[in-house]
């Protein structure tokens, strides 16, 4: 039997949910980590320590400023203090027309305190192998410059609280970039 409640688990992930997919402000993210936390993500490697986490987040979001995380549903598993979530990782198509999207799954521990002490990511590699060759075909075909927008389109069918800016430059961590 898990520590904490249902509730308190599922307030914890929709902050998180805020500060990263929803917010992109990836300090306000990282802070929702215990300092030894764990972070496996299985293509891009292992980090441990919120610190870590953050100095690795940072400059890959950065990288990859054009994709942003579309919600698509969570359970919370209170007997093992758990959450997993499923979304898409998205990109706008730069032809205007819809998203260029590839699937992922997260598995969240929470630890309490509002924190959590590991996260472990999915992604499915070849649909994001083939995500990005279409979105780099459809950039140099409509809109070589489209990267460079940040455009947030599509947010999906979730939730209010899973809606984010309509760009990056509108967002949470935007703002505080610039603040």
């Amino acid at each position: 039997m898990g520590k904490f409640g249902r509730d308190e688990l599922d307030e914890a992930f929709r902050r998180y949910w805020q500060a990263g997919a929803v917010g992109e402000d990836w300090d306000a993210w990282s802070d929702l980590f215990t300092p030894d936390a764990l972070y496996v993500e299985h293509v891009l490697g292992v980090r441990t320590g919120r610190e870590e986490i953050r100095a690795w987040i940072k400059p890959i979001m950065a990288e990859y400023s054009e994709l942003y995380t579309a919600y698509e549903w969570h359970v919370v598993d209170a007997e093992r203090d758990q959450i997993v979530v499923m979304m898409q990782n998205r990109r706008d198509d730069p032809s205007g027309s819809g998203t260029i999207d590839f699937p992922g799954i997260t598995i969240l521990r929470y630890a309490g305190d509002g924190l959590f002490s590991y996260e472990e990511d999915y992604w499915a590699g070849p649909a994001a192998e083939s995500a990005f060759r279409e979105y780099t075909r459809a950039c140099a075909e409509h809109d070589p410059g489209h990267k460079q927008k940040r455009t947030r389109n599509d947010w999906g069918d979730g939730p209010p609280w899973t809606v984010g800016a309509a760009t990056w430059f509108e967002s949470a961590g935007a703002k505080r970039q610039a603040g």
